[in-house]
């Protein structure tokens, strides 16, 4: 379903958001529980698509699944049948079928894994034949996705011999290995991280209560919205400095956007204020999910940006570089992409040629464009749906914010 946006200009102070809990840490969980064989239920695990699917997936008596759009899930899931026995098939949507694996699916096979590609080459679907996996010492490119060095952390307890990595090139999303790293100690296993080494030695996971905190990657779009505003002020709950998510250090960010950050014993307070930087220059190589966010406030507020770090983001649910550069041209931004890793713009606008957003069956898209309509009232969102993979309760929240939303 398609819907129109609009803001009302009623003053949200006090207005408080209620945030998914975050897929990222929900999903680690449910792989180390499960590895666990822990009886012990995981708190406040979050109702997203992708969380969802992994849920489905671990409690399924088949042997074939299918985890559409839910990229983690294949990626988790793919290590954690290569030590289950048994012969598995996992595949996803036609965009998932896109999205390389080879990397992950190399690495499994060297550490003793028997996984075949059933059609392409490199890519989903595959066929597992679960098994004992040996371990031991191995190098691994970090410049594709820290996902797949997730993947194996989490089995690696299970090797035979461990599992020593050495990560090769620019280290991505390095804050999600350290989150892994950080859940995983929570369960009993021993992993040392040593600048571009990770080790961790044979044992067995004990299980543990686990309660998962509230999603920073969908609190920017609140942020956003309070710098797109230039005023307002929010509350949510659930949110901590100390967080395991490496999307907690936006923070600083958006301070320079003009949204200041105050810290509480529940709950953050956000606070839109009228001043803010005149330029931004960023390595998102740490938060590759945000630069949509960044992207679409910087354009509104009129500030020029170079931004870097960007070349995971080819490979997500669309090829997001060229889905933003497309999609703000409708509204007047010509953004400039050099490469797969830097993306700019100059703070030149132009004429509104169209208000109509294709989201690319991308989440992130639908939630970082929806701001926007602060200034360009009647904004089209196609395909509002597409939000339940990581924020089902995302257009809720927003019409708490002051949104006016009408369904076409």
């Amino acid at each position: 379903m398609d819907i129109t946006l609009s803001f009302a200009t009623a003053d949200t102070a006090g207005t408080t958001i209620t945030l998914p809990a975050s897929k990222s840490i929900s999903n680690r969980v449910l792989i180390i529980n499960a590895l666990a064989d822990s009886v012990i239920p995981v708190h406040n695990l979050s109702d997203c698509d992708d969380t969802a699917v992994m849920l489905k997936i671990l409690n399924s008596d088949t042997s074939c699944f299918d985890v559409g759009h839910a990229g983690t899930a294949m990626r988790f899931l793919t290590a954690y049948l290569a030590r289950i026995v048994g012969i598995w098939e996992i595949t996803g949507s036609a965009r998932m079928k896109e999205r390389p694996i080879a990397v992950l699916v190399d690495a499994l096979n060297r550490l003793g894994a028997r996984i075949e590609y059933k059609e392409k080459e490199g890519f989903p679907p595959l066929i597992i034949q679960g098994s004992y996996l040996q371990g031991g010492e191995m190098e691994i490119p970090a410049s594709v996705s820290s996902q797949y060095i997730s993947a194996l952390m989490m089995v690696a307890p299970y090797m035979e011999k461990g599992l020593v990595l050495q990560l090769k090139g620019q280290v991505v999303s390095r804050a999600y290995i350290t989150m892994t790293a950080a859940i995983m100690r929570q369960f009993g296993a021993d992993v040392q991280l040593r600048e571009n080494t990770i080790i961790i030695p044979p044992c067995s996971y004990t299980p543990h209560p686990f309660a998962v905190e509230a999603d920073w990657s969908s609190a920017s779009y609140f942020y956003e919205l309070l710098a797109v505003a230039g005023k307002g002020e929010f509350r949510l709950p659930g949110l901590t400095a100390d967080s395991l998510q490496g999307d907690a250090q936006q923070t600083r960010l958006w301070d320079k956007l003009g949204v200041e950050t105050f810290f509480g014993t529940e709950a953050v307070r956000l606070k839109a204020r009228e001043t803010a930087a005149p330029a931004l220059e960023h390595d998102f190589t740490d938060m590759p999910d945000l630069v949509q966010s960044f992207t679409v406030a910087c354009c509104l507020k009129k500030i020029p940006f170079q931004f870097t770090g960007l070349r995971t983001l080819r490979i997500k649910e669309t090829d997001r570089i060229a889905a933003l550069t497309t999609e703000l041209e409708k509204l007047g931004y010509h953004l400039q992409a050099e490469g797969d890793n830097n993306l700019r713009w100059d703070g030149a606008c132009g004429e509104v040629k169209q208000r109509e957003i294709n989201t690319y069956q991308d989440h992130r898209m639908a939630m970082a464009f929806a701001p926007a309509a602060w200034h360009m009232p009647g904004l089209i969102i196609r395909d509002k749906e597409v939000v339940a993979k990581s924020f089902p309760g995302y257009w809720e929240q927003l019409e708490k914010a002051g949104a006016i939303i009408v369904s076409l």
